[in-house]
């Protein structure tokens, strides 16, 4: 069956069963227990009311943890005490849930960690799956997320701009093990921007459309990355593109600019050249001078640099980064591709060898390593 329609309910589920009076940690495990019960029945009967249908399930796997559980025998009794609403309560507590689990007490994997499974509805094998690490070391690292966010005031604010960040934390990861963190991180952030009207959720939502529009076009079939000048834009998904751009110029109109919406102009100026050569640098430069300005980040000033390049000349780009920290991440590859474009072969083919060695993943080392060799069999020719 298709899982995803299920798991748009979790959040909502959670919300209920914490208002009756359930703690997070065992709202969210008997939830769990619910949509585990609902794939294995679902199929063969599936419920009239599904929302209805998990919370009653779920409430009852609560219950029968309670009653299980000697330390909580008086919890136990005010919990069933209680008038038990229906399952049909209008309170949306999906937006809170988001906060709950961006607290600033987690780390950043372990705020990812359970923001998949208790917003998302993911397992925690498919979470372990996804990055790659034993079930059991994920299965801890969100029980211990739990703990630490139990204390915390379901009701209380929260804070949207570290939300964001779980969230493109989430996209970045790309796919992995039978889930697409990054299609999930899609389809979060649209939940999210349903239920606030947030300019940077919308700035990050265009972004990652935006991304994963160009998605196909990315590597080739043998697993190579493919550069954004060299790919295929034919492959693009043009109504990802649409979408991305109708959400950023909607964002746009309330003139509250914010990082994600500047990283989002900047993909839509991408998006929108039919070829490489028509890439308008020059009002791409002016996007991250307005990045810069906003977040001062290194790696904004790097990728600045970059574009320079391509607006002003390699040389103009060289000396723009030449103010940066030479140990920034991928600041030799920046190097190295600007010297190539300088007419400097011999410059630009060590460089590639030496940010090969420190490149972040297998793919680009590999790409880089190809760069290499190129230009050292084009000088050997």
């Amino acid at each position: 069956m298709d899982e995803a329609p299920l798991r748009t309910l979790t959040p909502t589920v959670i919300g209920i069963l914490v208002r009756r009076g359930a703690d997070f940690a065992a709202a969210e495990d008997a939830v769990q227990d619910a949509l585990v019960e609902a794939v294995r029945v679902w199929p063969d009967a599936p419920p009239r009311d599904p929302k209805g249908w998990l919370v009653t399930v779920a409430w009852r796997k609560f219950l029968d943890a309670a009653r299980a559980d000697t330390s909580r025998r008086h919890r136990e009794v005010l919990v069933e005490s209680e008038p038990v609403p229906g399952p049909g309560e209008a309170v949306d507590d999906t937006l809170q849930l988001y906060f709950l689990c961006a607290h600033p007490s987690l780390t950043p994997a372990s705020a990812v960690a359970l923001t998949l499974r208790a917003v998302g509805g993911l397992t925690t094998r498919q979470i372990a799956q996804a990055y790659l690490v034993p079930e059991a070391t994920m299965a801890q690292r969100i029980s211990r997320a739990k703990r630490t966010v139990s204390s915390a005031q379901f009701d209380q604010p929260g804070d949207v701009t570290t939300v964001l960040r779980v969230l493109y934390l989430v996209f970045n990861e790309g796919y992995s093990g039978d889930v697409d963190l990054a299609a999930e991180a899609i389809r979060l952030t649209r939940q999210l921007a349903a239920r606030t009207k947030h300019e940077e959720v919308a700035g990050l939502l265009a972004l990652m459309l935006l991304h994963h529009a160009r998605r196909p076009a990315r590597t080739r079939p043998d697993g190579r990355l493919v550069p954004l000048t060299e790919q295929d834009r034919g492959l693009w998904d043009t109504r990802l593109i649409a979408e991305g751009v109708d959400v950023l110029q909607a964002a746009l109109t309330r003139d509250r600019l914010g990082e994600f919406q500047a990283q989002a102009a900047i993909a839509a100026l991408h998006a929108d050249a039919r070829t490489a050569e028509e890439t308008d640098w020059v009002q791409i430069v002016e996007w991250y001078d307005e990045l810069v300005r906003l977040t001062g980040s290194p790696v904004a000033r790097l990728n600045r640099a970059v574009a320079v390049g391509e607006a002003d000349g390699p040389r103009a780009g060289l000396a723009a980064l030449a103010g940066l920290d030479p140990s920034l991440p991928r600041h030799t590859a920046a190097a190295a591709y600007l010297h190539e474009r300088d007419g400097d072969p011999v410059t630009a083919a060590r460089l590639y060898t030496e940010a090969a060695r420190s490149a972040p993943n297998l793919p680009e080392r590999d790409h880089l390593t190809r760069q290499a060799a190129r230009l050292n069999a084009e000088l050997r020719g």
